[in-house]
């Protein structure tokens, strides 16, 4: 399994909007496996489009570049820097961070605190308050002088290392959905079958699945598998019924969350691949949460379309943590499927 290479993608910044730096990554990757083999497009969203052509069914991958991160939209006369949200932020997780501030000149390292009185000034009530993301606030030492490094339009992602934790498990502030540009990127090297494969590693999926939907029209696919993360909330304080996905227990086969309903006989044929390969899967329903897969089923006259994603624990935070062997079945899953399209 090649990690060096989703610990690279991992620890590229790249925000909704600003996916160009994970581009050069993914487009310089796959360059070194046959070059000859592939058609390259970057359409105006920025969506980058790999096709394998083939004689088969007509099959594409969905992998957003994007992670959530944060857009600059003030700088105060005292130097502190303002942000607004891109993608769904839990407050809880932002207190006392490092980030990359990421401008045209350079990246610039910060901490993010909120606003407000320290703990050791703050009432008792005070403390139990958790401030929306765009209260948090951002400083790189600077002082007055961060007008002249930092604009508004900048962005800034978390400043955290991947890590490898015992012996299958990887954490990361970006796997979501890092992991999908991994697998985009591993398909298009092991895959040696006939469908007309189109791997798209779209732009903005955090931001309302846009990359997603302008390709998926130009493409107009027979098939559309939108791979991504997913929860896997198999931790404590969390009830049986909520916890979507567990690790270690294979991939997942996505039937239902809050963007679609998968379409049933290719979710159907998905796990019947995956039950006569003994490739390990999950099967997931979920009220909440969207991915790309979404727009595929929707644009144009639309695709058969289903999610496969690789559970993850404490997502959308810097800890986000999956298990090598979901990960792995993950892309036996997509190769397999492949193959018989």
């Amino acid at each position: 399994m090649n990690i060096d290479l989703l610990k690279a993608l991992c620890e590229t910044p790249g925000i909704a909007g600003n996916e160009e730096r994970v581009r050069h990554v993914i487009t310089h990757e796959i360059m070194h496996i046959d070059i000859d083999k592939f058609e390259f497009d970057t359409d105006p969203m920025g969506n980058l489009i790999v096709h394998k052509p083939g004689t088969g069914t007509k099959v594409q991958l969905l992998c957003h570049m994007d992670e959530i991160g944060f857009i600059v939209n003030y700088v105060s006369d005292e130097g502190f820097i303002h942000v607004q949200p891109l993608g769904g932020f839990d407050a809880r997780n932002l207190f006392s961070r490092r980030v990359l501030v990421c401008t045209d000149d350079g990246d610039i390292k910060g901490v993010m605190n909120p606003a407000g009185l320290p703990v050791h000034l703050a009432k008792p009530e005070d403390r139990k308050n958790v401030p929306a993301p765009d209260e948090f606030m951002i400083d790189i030492g600077r002082g007055k002088d961060t007008k002249d490094f930092v604009k508004v339009g900048d962005w800034v992602v978390m400043d955290e290392p991947f890590l490898e934790m015992g012996e299958n498990r990887l954490v990361s502030k970006a796997l979501d959905n890092r992991i999908a540009c991994w697998l985009g990127i591993e398909t298009l090297r092991n895959y040696k079958g006939d469908a007309d494969l189109y791997v798209v590693f779209t732009v903005q999926e955090e931001v309302g699945l846009r990359g997603a939907q302008t390709a998926s029209h130009s493409i107009a696919p027979d098939i559309t598998l939108g791979l991504d993360t997913t929860l896997a909330c198999d931790t404590p304080g969390v009830p049986g019924r909520q916890t979507t996905s567990t690790l270690g227990k294979g991939v997942c086969v996505g039937i239902r969350d809050g963007s679609m309903i998968a379409h049933k006989a290719t979710a159907k044929q998905l796990m019947s691949i995956a039950d006569e390969r003994e490739i390990p899967y999950q099967r997931k329903a979920s009220a909440a949460g969207g991915q790309d897969a979404a727009a595929g089923q929707r644009a144009g006259n639309g695709s058969r379309a289903v999610n496969l994603a690789v559970g993850t624990r404490y997502i959308h935070t810097v800890t986000e943590m999956v298990d090598k062997r979901d990960l792995q079945a993950a892309l036996d899953l997509t190769i397999a499927f492949l193959e018989e399209c």
